[in-house]
Order: structure tokens, then C-alpha cells, then sequence
């Protein structure tokens, strides 16, 4: 009796001195930007990076979502042929693409985990496109939209923590 007493007042005197939180992490924003010249969507945590987008004539469409501070990692290649970026989760993806000339920018984002709460991000493949094959969006209309004018659906490849 005496021991599970002190473990329970061990128990709260830490609670009482470090507090407790429900949220596991913050929220990362990730920006969405567009190049009219290409047609490509970037997608980046870096707000240097959004500036110097803006800068070189890239449209800023804001925030396209928010990413957990940890989970599993989303990688960024760069094709310096194309001039375009995908990103994916899947490192065999990543060292494939490496293999065929891309540049691997390591970590872009986070997604959360499956059994986490979150947002599906989808992926689309425009079969006609030479730069900017590739979309990521949260919204399952613009996805819908897309696959309407030609886009090719890849389903859900990750998973934002929220939409804003």
C-alpha cells in the first residue's frame, strides 16, 4: 500500500513539475508555389526558399497543407533535365530516380504515420507533361478535377496533419 502511495505521488509531483500535453508536436507549414513556365508545383517548409520562388516569377498559392514535425520522412528529387521536383516516402522510388540522373534533396516534410490522425495528400501523373509531371493535393475535388482533363491518379502516397 505504502509503495504504490509514493508512486502515485511521484506520478503527480512530475506532472506537477514538467506538465503534460495532449499534442505530440507542432504543425509545419508546407507552401505551394507554381511556375507558369513549366506548370510545376513546388512544395517546400523552407520559407527562403518560397521568397526566392516568388522572386524568380514562381506564383505563391499559399499554404498547400500542414506537416507534422516528425514522422516519416518525405523525400525531394530534383530531375535537372526537366527542372521539376517529386516527392515520396518510398526510398527504393528515390534510388531509382537517383539511378536515372536525379538529384536527391533528402528530407522535404514529414508525414504523419497511417494510424495518426491526419489528411490524405494525393498524387497525380500528367501523362503529357515534360516538367511538372507529377501534383500533390489534399482536396479530393481537385484531384477529381484532374483526372476529368487527363491526370492519372496514384492515390494517397502521404499524409498532412491538417489542411491550415
Amino acid at each position: 500500500m505504502r509503495k504504490s502511495s509514493v508512486l502515485i505521488f511521484l506520478l503527480f509531483g512530475c506532472l506537477a513539475l514538467f506538465g503534460f500535453s495532449t499534442k505530440v508536436s507542432a504543425d509545419v507549414t508546407v507552401y505551394r508555389l507554381y511556375n507558369p513556365n513549366s506548370g510545376e508545383h513546388f512544395y517546400t517548409t523552407q520559407l527562403h526558399e518560397k521568397v526566392n520562388c516568388v522572386r524568380s516569377g514562381w506564383h505563391d498559392e499559399g499554404v498547400g497543407w500542414k506537416a507534422p514535425e516528425t514522422g516519416m520522412r518525405v523525400f525531394r528529387v530534383y530531375n535537372p533535365n526537366a527542372g521539376d521536383h517529386h516527392y515520396t516516402v518510398n526510398t527504393h522510388e528515390v534510388a531509382h530516380l537517383k539511378s536515372l540522373g536525379w538529384w536527391d534533396e533528402g528530407e522535404a516534410f514529414y508525414s504523419c504515420f497511417v494510424d495518426w490522425p491526419k489528411v490524405n495528400l494525393y498524387r497525380l501523373y500528367n501523362p503529357n507533361a515534360k516538367a511538372g509531371a507529377h501534383h500533390y493535393t489534399p482536396h479530393a475535388y481537385e484531384r477529381d478535377q484532374l483526372v476529368r482533363v487527363g491526370w492519372r491518379s496514384e492515390g494517397i502516397r502521404f499524409y498532412a496533419a491538417s489542411l491550415k
